[in-house]
Order: C-alpha cells, then sequence, then structure tokens
C-alpha cells in the first residue's frame, strides 16, 4: 500500500513525524510532501500565477513551499509523475482539534479533501494541542485504526467523502461517530497597531469549546476519539419559491 502524508503545520512538527511512524507499521511504501512551515489556517487555498517549490529533502521525503492543498497537487502531478498514485493520504496529525466551523479553513483537512477530490482515499487526523505524544501503544493503536479505516473504504471514500478523526489527549481510546457540532475559533483579535485610517490585526486561535452532547468536542473531552464522514459533493435542494423569486429579482 502507497501512503503519502503531508500536514498544515510543516514538515518539522511532531504530529507528522508521529503519524509516519503509525503508517510504517502498515507499509513500507510511505512518502511525505509537507509544507516547508505552518500553514495552519489555510484552507484548500492553490498558489496561482507565481508557483510554487517541491524540493527533495531525503528518500520519499520532500518539502514544499506551497500551501497544503499545493503538496497534494504537487505529489500528483511531479512527485508521482512517473510512478503509481498513493491509495491512500493521511493529514496530520495536526496540533489543535479540528471541529465544527474549522473543517472550512483548516489546512489539515484541505490535503485529505484534495485526495478525496481526486478519487484517492483520504483522512484527517487532529488532537487537542495539550496531548500526549504518542508512545508505543498509542502508535500501534493509531496503525490499527488507519488499517481499519483502509479496509472499510469501500464504505466511506465515495464521491468526494473524506474522514476528519479527532485523537483524545491520549490514546489508545474508543471511538465514536460524532456530531458536527457548533464551535469557533478566532472570536477575538489583538489590534497591534492602529489609527484613524489603518489597523494592524492579528486573530486569535482560541475557543469557548462548545459542546452538546455527542458532538466532536464533547467526544474528545470525554476522552473518546471522533469520527466524521465529510462529503464535499454534497449537494441541498434550493425552494422552488425561492428560484422564483431570484428569477424575479434578476428581471
Amino acid at each position: 500500500m502507497r501512503i503519502l502524508i503531508s500536514n498544515d503545520d510543516g514538515i518539522a512538527a511532531q504530529g507528522l513525524a508521529e503519524l509516519e511512524r503509525a503508517a510504517r507499521r502498515l507499509s513500507d511504501d510511505i512518502w511525505i510532501v509537507a509544507p516547508d512551515g505552518n500553514r495552519s489556517g489555510f484552507a484548500h487555498s492553490i498558489t496561482f500565477r507565481k508557483g510554487f517549490d517541491i524540493e527533495r529533502v531525503g528518500p520519499s521525503r520532500y518539502v514544499c513551499s506551497g500551501t497544503p492543498a499545493d503538496c497534494v497537487i504537487g505529489a500528483m502531478s511531479w512527485v508521482f509523475r512517473d510512478g503509481a498514485l498513493p491509495d491512500l493520504v493521511l493529514s496530520g496529525i495536526n496540533e489543535g482539534r479540528n471541529v465544527a466551523e474549522d473543517v472550512s479553513y483548516s489546512g489539515t483537512m484541505a490535503v485529505a479533501r484534495e485526495a478525496a477530490l481526486r478519487g484517492i482515499p483520504g483522512i484527517a487526523f487532529s488532537r487537542p494541542r495539550d496531548g500526549r505524544e504518542l508512545d508505543a501503544a498509542g502508535s500501534d493503536w493509531l496503525a490499527g485504526r488507519i488499517q481499519d479505516f483502509w479496509q472499510s473504504r469501500a464504505e466511506w471514500a465515495l464521491d468526494g467523502h473524506w474522514l476528519s478523526v479527532n485523537l483524545p489527549k491520549q490514546v489508545p481510546a474508543h471511538m465514536r461517530m460524532a456530531k458536527i457540532g457548533r464551535d469557533k475559533v478566532a472570536n477575538r483579535v489583538i489590534i497591534h497597531q492602529e489609527t484613524a485610517d489603518r489597523a494592524v490585526i492579528e486573530p486569535l486561535a482560541d475557543r469557548a469549546y462548545a459542546s452538546t452532547p455527542g458532538d466532536e468536542n464533547h467526544l474528545i473531552d470525554s476522552g473518546i476519539a471522533s469520527v466524521i464522514c465529510f462529503n464535499w459533493m454534497g449537494q441541498a435542494e434550493v425552494p422552488s419559491h425561492a428560484l422564483k423569486d431570484m428569477t424575479t429579482d434578476a428581471a
């Protein structure tokens, strides 16, 4: 099994090394393509117009000057140009939980989402900032969960679906499907400088940790790993009367 691993915290991140150790329990065909620095909050942005660099820094190991999504694009279009594409794409382990609204602007999610858009199973892993580094037992546990997801991919890796897995502070742990909660980072900002016409604003990555029974935060704080299967290709019906109103307004 060929596995591609990336993240948004950068190639030197501890979480990436831990995810790689777990993946190597399942396969010897492991490839790393990760950003050269932290790209948290870059969402699914792609570097247009100016391009980005990918450089080999070791056996099956590359660093990318672009975004997390660029890492996958570069891997598929250049790193694997003359060989087989990955069977599975893993992202993380992100430093910080990815819950609720985070999914829309998480670079960790972008890696798994980009894989899904290309028809390759993708799984994004995250954990609380105060989570413990994986020991041997934790690494074995994570490898087992990846193997389980791989074996069941026919049930979830369809039509743009990918998995978001939030680990609790410590594993091994029980794992459950979660409801999507409502929690948001960047509710507060620091205004470093301001005049009447200009301000320098820094959003803060803190949150309220709001939760309802069964959502991601509730499971994580209960010591349970949460899993959500997202679908990029989902579509909701627009009420016919709304379409009529839109047509009338446009006219």
